[in-house]
Order: C-alpha cells, then sequence, then structure tokens
C-alpha cells in the first residue's frame, strides 16, 4: 500500500494537457434530421436490429457508442477504460433549450450501463438512475432517448452503474462527457470557449488516507462532534497518482495558446470519481459568470475554483498577463501528477510558471444576491433533516456511509409534496467534505456553515468538512429522485437516498 509521504515524494514531474477547444469542439456530433415532437421516452433495441430500427425511427441528433478505449495520458503511458466514441470527455452534445432532440446509446460492452443527464429536468425512467426506475442498456444493445432538453446551461453525461469495489466500472472510466443547453443569451462576450474536465486515471485502493481535505484552509465546523470515534480502523480508499485535464497530463500534449487582450471562456468540470479540486491560473482571475450551469446572482471574480465531482463553473478570464502558466491544481502533488494545463501567449516561449496562491479560499455564497437577505425568503413548508455519518470499515474492507443513521435503501421517510417548498439541512459529521447532488431538481443555497445566502441555484453542492449547507428546493419534478455522495465509492457503499412524492 502506498503511504501519503510516498505519494507527495513521488507524485512525478510535471507533465502537460493538450488544449481542448478545437479537438474537443471537432468532436461535437453532427445534428441530424430533426427528431419527431414527441415527449421524452427511451427504447431499447438489441444490436443486430439497431441499425434497421434506426432507420425506421429516422436517424438520432447524436450518437454515443460506448466501448473500451485505450487512452494515451501522459507520453507513452496507456490507460485502458471505457469511454463514449473511443475519446474522453466523449463528444460535446450541443442542444438547444425547448428543441426535442433523440439521443441514440451504443452499448458495446459486456456489462449492462447506464446513461444519467446530469442536470436535466427529465422523468424518472429516462434521467439515467436505476434506483429511481431508468432501465439499465443490456450489453450489446442500443437504447433511443427522446427529450426536450431543459433547463439551459452546462450540463454533462455519464454513467450511473454502480462499480461496487470495481475500479473498472462506474464514474473511474472515461464515460463522461459535456452537455450545453444553448438559451440564445450569451454569457458575454468572449474570444475563445474551451470545456475542460478534471480527471484522474487508474485508481487503485489504500489503507492510507490520501485525500486533500486536511489540505484545505477550514472555516467552522459546526456539525464537529465533541468526542471523535477513533475506536476503529477506516477502510480502504480509492485513490490515484496520475491527473489530467481531458485526457492529458500536464506536459503531454499541445498548450492552451491565447492571445493577449482576449477573453477566455471556460466551461469547467470536475469529472472524477474520487475527489474535490481546487485550481487556479496564476497571474489571473477567474469571472465567474455560472455555478452548475445556472447564472449566479453576483457575478464575481475570484482566484482559485473548487469543484466537487459532478460540478461545473463557467468563467472567463481576461488574457492579460503575457507569458506561459500553468492553470492547474493548487495541491502541489496533484498537479506534478498531471492535474495542470499549459495557457501560451503568443510569441512567448518559455518554461511553464506556477505561483502559489496562499490565503485563497473558495466561498460560495460569495455569488449570492446581497439585496435579498436571507430573513426575507419565503419559509419553507416543510423541512427535512439529512444527517452524514460514517461508520469505519462498516462494509467490510470498505467504510459504510450513512443518511440518517442508516445506509441505502431508506424505507421511503424521505418525502416531497408537489409544488411546496422543502428546505434540506445537510449536516456533515464525518472528517470528508461531501459534494451531494440531488436529481431532477435545482436547490438553493440558504446557508453554508451559517452563512447566510441567496439566488444561487444548483445541483450539486459540497457540504465540507464537518459542515452543514441548508438548501431550499421547490417540489417541481415529481417522481422518483435519487440523491447521493458524488464521490463514487461514498455512492457505493451506503451514501445515497431515494426523495418520493407523497
Amino acid at each position: 500500500m502506498i503511504k501519503r509521504r510516498d505519494f507527495v515524494t513521488c507524485a512525478g514531474a510535471a507533465t502537460l494537457y493538450q488544449a481542448a477547444s478545437p479537438k474537443l469542439l471537432a468532436q461535437t456530433a453532427a445534428p441530424a434530421a430533426p427528431p419527431p415532437a414527441s415527449a421524452s421516452a427511451s427504447t431499447t433495441m438489441p444490436m443486430a436490429s439497431a441499425a434497421e430500427a434506426g432507420t425506421a425511427a429516422g436517424p438520432a441528433d447524436f450518437t454515443l457508442h460506448i466501448a473500451p478505449a485505450a487512452l494515451e495520458v501522459a507520453p507513452s503511458h496507456f490507460v485502458s477504460t471505457t469511454a463514449y466514441n473511443g475519446s474522453a470527455p466523449g463528444p460535446l452534445l450541443r442542444m438547444r433549450e425547448g428543441k426535442p432532440v433523440t439521443i441514440d446509446v451504443i452499448n458495446d460492452t459486456d456489462a449492462a450501463e447506464l446513461v444519467h443527464w446530469h442536470g436535466l429536468y427529465l422523468p424518472p425512467e429516462i434521467d439515467g438512475s436505476e434506483e429511481e426506475g431508468t432501465p439499465p442498456i443490456p450489453p450489446g444493445a442500443r437504447r433511443r432517448y427522446q427529450f426536450t432538453p431543459r433547463p439551459a446551461g452546462s450540463r454533462w453525461y455519464h454513467t450511473h452503474a454502480m462499480a461496487v469495489g470495481d475500479l473498472h466500472r462506474s464514474t473511474y472510466t472515461a464515460q463522461f462527457g459535456f452537455l450545453m443547453v444553448d438559451s440564445g443569451s450569451n454569457p458575454g462576450r468572449y474570444d475563445q470557449e474551451l470545456f475542460l474536465a478534471l480527471r484522474e486515471w487508474e485508481p487503485f485502493y489504500t489503507d492510507q488516507p490520501m485525500d486533500t481535505d486536511d489540505v484545505d484552509v477550514l472555516g467552522p465546523q459546526p456539525e464537529r462532534p465533541a468526542v471523535l470515534n477513533t475506536s476503529r480502523s477506516g477502510g480502504l480508499e480509492a485513490n490515484s497518482q496520475l491527473f489530467s485535464v481531458n485526457d492529458k497530463a500536464l506536459g503531454a500534449g499541445e498548450p492552451i495558446r491565447v492571445r493577449e487582450g482576449t477573453r477566455l471562456l471556460l466551461h469547467l468540470l470536475n469529472a472524477g470519481a474520487i475527489e474535490n479540486r481546487t485550481i487556479a491560473l496564476p497571474g489571473h482571475e477567474f469571472h465567474v459568470l455560472a455555478l452548475d450551469g445556472n447564472p449566479v446572482p453576483t457575478p464575481r471574480a475570484v482566484k482559485v475554483l473548487t469543484l466537487g465531482p459532478g460540478e461545473r463553473v463557467d468563467a472567463y478570464v481576461e488574457m492579460n498577463r503575457p507569458g506561459v502558466w500553468i492553470l492547474g491544481s493548487t495541491f502541489d502533488p496533484l498537479r506534478r501528477a498531471g492535474l495542470g494545463v499549459v495557457v501560451e501567449y503568443a510569441n512567448h516561449h518559455r518554461e511553464p510558471r506556477w505561483e502559489a496562491q496562499p490565503g485563497e479560499q473558495w466561498d460560495y455564497t460569495v455569488f449570492g444576491d446581497p439585496a435579498s437577505a436571507a430573513p426575507g425568503r419565503p419559509p419553507p413548508d416543510h423541512t427535512i433533516e439529512m444527517v452524514f455519518e460514517q461508520v469505519p470499515s462498516g462494509a467490510g474492507q470498505f467504510d459504510l456511509w450513512t443518511v440518517n443513521g442508516k445506509p441505502y435503501p431508506h424505507q421511503g421517510e424521505l418525502a416531497l409534496e408537489q409544488g411546496k417548498r422543502h428546505r434540506l439541512i445537510f449536516r456533515n459529521r464525518t472528517d470528508d467534505s461531501h459534494p451531494v447532488h440531488l436529481h431532477r431538481h435545482r436547490f438553493e443555497l440558504v446557508d453554508v456553515n451559517g452563512k447566510p445566502s441567496s439566488g444561487i441555484l444548483k445541483d450539486t453542492v459540497i457540504v465540507p468538512v464537518y459542515g452543514r449547507v441548508t438548501v431550499d428546493v421547490v417540489a417541481d419534478q415529481p417522481g422518483l429522485s435519487l440523491f447521493h455522495c458524488h464521490i463514487q465509492q461514498h455512492m457505493d457503499f451506503g451514501f445515497k437516498a431515494l426523495f418520493r412524492y407523497a
């Protein structure tokens, strides 16, 4: 088993990513003939008849092919994985809000698969969660999805199969891609647009804690128990020593090339399965426009961004500091192990430059509406408390994670009332930060560790170590809705629950 000090020592010489813009945009699936305007639906066909059935129903707007792939993440370092259309990210799916689309998904693997359309309002039967009732796509089968995309903004798609200890399944693989729902309103003038996903590769299990929560600047800890349980040792944890932006580790590809005076629009995604990540671009600031694809009430410039698995940030950068820089992790061992990309100004050729960002800390609430005081918001119709706890080695070799004292499944105690506002209070009584995601809904941040907020809409939020986050959600999407931690291992071992409509 590798230990933290060994990881820090051998985290590798700096390596660099290939710019995503021309490559990724070229991967965008070309729209075919307009799909029929029908209700959201999906159909499954065996591979033998897929072509005939596809012809009979007309061509799809997009086609995703799930199959084994070998990706050269670092020079002569190939990663065997499963991907969409042989690339990571998969093809950019760009669609118009309110315009029906048809997507064919072909499963050319030997295991059943699920595709989750993260951040979209969709019926449970096609949302992509087996817990909600979405049927898996059998090995060797094709499924056709038809739906009307909404809401507008940066969404994404990814596998929602469970891994349950198998590090070659689910979000440990390269099955992820960007999904952009355009509304026609421009988020601001920009000269270049890039889609960048943070990733880790070749995960392994270790009995040594290796997450980076402990190197973050910690705020208040209102849920910290008076006495910590140290009577039992923890279980195995997934980790990695190879990281990338999109499919290239730092140094392995061409840099992002920019010109002085231009504005670079970034669509950033943590597509990893293991940990929250904090990134910076020294000498520059991120002008945050949207969180999880939803415009923020107060756009603001910040020096660092923190994204939990599943989270997205849309931000532009004014390219006004000529030179050669590294956009990457603020944690040195991760950046040296590949979590970064070079940004090179025209006519500048030198060693990439990195500068530490001491004291900079991510804070959701700075993007809220200062004019709308939290005490003035409408009171909730219902309040639901959700306590997150950890049982060390409670699942054999692994830790068990519980919501309100129980691992999944629960017995229907989490009920939403149609049309009502529900206040969800997330109480994290563990020493991990949890990026929790609610399917098929958006929620509004009410407070983070007691600091009030208003107007920030998200579908995934990090609940800090021993922290508390309060959100309001309006029950406007009837049907089963899965709630879970987006760290794959936590979800696999208990950290999920189903909301039902009363």
